[in-house]
């Protein structure tokens, strides 16, 4: 509903249901107005009539002759208008049968045309007012007839307003779809890029206008971003021969030196911790390697059909071995079976580095329990631990690279990127994890869903 698209449409819609309505109320005041006038000009020319039955000279014509003069004139036009004259001394000399009680009111005025509601049944009429020697008279027209023509004309003016709102729904859709499509085809190419196929551009249209304008601003960005890709791509690729093979030499060198200095227990000693740091040193740049690969896209999982359940259970084997070493024991506590897309190597070191993670903060005696579910499409899988938990405002920022918490024993272990690992693994299989606190006892709930479903 909030496409652009939709909005377009919304706004053509709306644009011409207004201009319409605007239209429609413009024509319905001119035609109300065009009445009025039209009235207006008929009264001038009874009044004309009237005229001629006075004369030659209306100030000899007594109020009885006035009045015999008049019937049968009235009479004859009853059906389209009501006349009052008055002398001029403002009294009332005559007043045609088809007006009844009602008086019409004296305005003095000599020549005038208003429009009046009265007061004895509260119908909207015309007055016009006239002045012949000594004698007033007033010309009136009921508005009833135009009033009808009025209200059948918004009637009308409705319906058409409802079919021009359908009609302006269905061109305005239209018509976002058509100036929408370049754009529509632009997104498509865009998505279609990505860091297996960073040389694909977008096609430019032959017109000079924004959307072409727009094609050749992304496709410059997508040439800075090829050249960026790889330039990470030769730097992993560096990196991984700079830094391991100068790292092997020091352990290589390490080991020989460790020999020679046999008889020096303090020596061998000290060449043990250095090789073990080299040791971390190396374990951090593979790690660091897989970072930046999985960040710069280059890193690709294969993705297998399988059978989660099998797969799980194989895990849960070794987590039971890795358990008993540390005094804690494992409990396997759902296994569903199911059929999802996932890569087996990067999903294993994915749940073993949680589980070390989880062994690290439980006491011995404690339990580890791992739950794997799958439904509609989506592997849950879920590690709780009996270690001490976290606090909430660290909880954010579990899996972020170099963060790194005291463990139960009141150490800081780890290099702070096992994970940051996992959530790239995670994220590669278009899937999210997350940590929380266990409501039931102390200890942490670490939960992943995959959603690469069969």
């Amino acid at each position: 509903m909030k496409s652009l698209t939709f909005r377009l449409a919304l706004a053509f819609t709306f644009i011409v249901a207004a201009t319409t309505a605007l239209l429609l109320a413009l024509g319905g005041w001119m035609l109300s107005r065009q009445v009025i006038d039209g009235l207006a000009l008929l009264h001038e020319a009874e009044f004309e009539e009237v005229r001629g039955r006075l004369e030659p000279d209306p100030a000899a014509v007594s109020a009885e002759e006035l009045r015999q003069r008049l019937r049968e004139h009235a009479e004859i036009d009853a059906a389209l208008f009501l006349f009052q004259v008055r002398d001029g001394a403002g009294n009332i000399v005559f007043r045609s049968p088809n007006l009844g009680d009602t008086l019409l009111p004296d305005t003095g005025s000599r020549k005038d045309h208003r429009v009046h509601r009265l007061a004895s049944h509260g119908d909207r009429v015309l007055i016009s007012e006239f002045t012949d020697g000594p004698w007033h008279v007033q010309i009136v027209s009921l508005l009833e007839p135009t009033e009808r023509l009025l209200t059948d004309y918004a009637k009308v003016s409705m319906l058409l307003l409802v079919v021009v709102l359908v009609a302006g729904a269905g061109l305005g859709y239209g018509f976002a779809r058509l100036a929408l499509h370049p754009v529509r085809a632009i997104r498509e190419t865009a998505a279609r890029i990505r860091a297996d196929n960073l040389g694909e551009r977008i096609p430019v249209p032959g017109t000079s206008d924004e959307i072409a304008a727009l094609a050749e601003l992304l496709n410059r960005m997508f040439d800075r971003l090829e050249v960026s890709f790889n330039q990470v791509r030769r730097f992993t690729a560096d990196a991984s021969h700079e830094l391991k093979t100068p790292l092997a030499l020091i352990r290589l060198h390490a080991e020989k030196l460790r020999g020679r200095l046999s008889g020096d227990e303090a020596a061998v000693a000290e060449i043990g911790e250095l090789m073990e740091e080299v040791d971390r040193l190396h374990k951090t740049v593979e790690l660091l390697l897989f970072l930046a690969k999985a960040d710069a896209g280059v890193l690709a999982p294969a993705l297998q059909l399988g059978n989660p359940q099998p797969f799980v259970a194989g895990v849960a084997e070794d987590a039971e071995v890795l358990a008993e070493d540390r005094g804690v024991a494992f409990a396997l506590a759902h296994n569903d079976s199911g059929q999802m897309r996932f890569e087996p190597t990067l999903v294993r070191q994915l749940l073993l580095n949680l589980i070390t993670n989880a062994l690290n903060v439980s006491p011995r005696g404690a339990t580890l329990g791992l739950s794997s579910t799958v439904v509609d499409g989506v592997w849950t899988l879920a590690l709780a631990d009996e270690g001490p938990g976290l606090p909430p405002e660290q909880l954010p920022r579990i899996f972020e690279r170099f963060v790194r918490f005291k463990h139960a024993q009141g150490e800081t272990r780890g290099h702070g990127l096992g994970l940051a690992i996992c959530r790239s693994i995670v994220e590669l299989h278009g899937g999210t994890i997350t940590a929380a606190n266990r409501t039931d006892r102390s200890g942490l709930v670490v939960t992943l869903r995959l959603s690469v479903g069969a």
